[in-house]
């Protein structure tokens, strides 16, 4: 919809879109998702949102969990974001990858939905740990661009735009983003789909700050690894996922005030 009014608002995906990093699980997530369906509805107060994303969840596993619920949802706007996890498993084949998000695409698609998805930066600047799997990220981006333009789907280039890679807008984990990371895809995205009011503020750098040293560096490297890699490798080598046990946290379509935490929440039904 060019006019940028849309009534039904659905994203699928892995813990991105669900929102990790920003909040948790006790106060509740909110996310870049969750971000994007306010900027909606200041243009569409009616808006009605839901968020089928779980984290952990590789592209066949959305493709095949939340692809049915999207559809029968009816949405006019619909995200799609996944493909990380699957980067950092340790069998990754980008072709196949691609496919399940095509097949996303080409299903939202045909009911006459606006679909959206984003490209990924570049871990290497991330979490200079995982510069091995670098090269996968860059294959994978450029099959999510060609499969988005046979679809006609929208794409938030964030894999163009050094900011993504800035520290300050990823979490301790290195894995999502922080809460300044969500609010920049969100605005990626509002810009993507040319939401009225929309710009290109969320490329901008963020103001410099200290270098750190090499042996400052080094030693957060250290301090990663054994509080996030080491865990996150044990959950692989057991067969667990971070996501076990989990379901989407707004399965049905539902007003924005029902978001915990955003500006229409608590009785506000206007957002400021």
């Amino acid at each position: 919809m060019p006019s940028g009014e849309y009534v039904r608002y659905v994203a699928l995906g892995d813990s991105q879109t669900e929102g990790v990093g920003d909040g948790d699980d006790t106060v509740g997530l909110r996310g870049w998702a969750d971000r994007l369906a306010e900027q909606l509805a200041a243009v569409s107060p009616g808006l009605q949102y839901a968020n089928l994303a779980v984290r952990g969840r590789v592209a066949g596993q959305v493709r095949t969990g939340q692809l049915g619920p999207a559809l029968a949802l009816r949405p006019d706007l619909a995200t799609v974001v996944a493909g990380v996890n699957d980067v950092l498993r340790p069998r990754f084949d980008a072709a196949e990858v691609a496919g399940h998000l095509e097949e996303m695409f080409a299903e939202l698609t045909a009911t006459g939905a606006r679909v959206a998805t984003m490209t990924f930066p570049d871990v290497g600047k991330i979490a200079p740990l995982a510069r091995p799997v670098r090269g996968r990220v860059f294959e994978l981006n450029d099959r999510i661009r060609a499969a988005a333009a046979r679809h006609g789907v929208a794409v938030a280039e964030i894999d163009l735009h050094a900011a993504a890679a800035d520290p300050r807008l990823w979490s301790t984990d290195r894995l999502h983003t922080s809460p300044l990371g969500h609010e920049r895809i969100a605005a990626a995205v509002a810009q993507a789909i040319q939401l009225p009011g929309s710009d290109d503020a969320w490329t901008r750098p963020l103001p410099e700050q200290p270098i750190p040293s090499r042996w400052q560096a080094a030693g957060a490297e250290v301090r990663w690894a054994a509080a996030f890699l080491g865990p996150w490798i044990g959950r692989r080598l057991r067969g667990r996922s971070s996501g076990d046990g989990r379901t989407a946290k707004r399965p049905l379509l539902q007003p924005l005030s029902a978001i915990p935490g955003s500006a229409a929440d608590a009785g506000e039904q206007q957002l400021t």
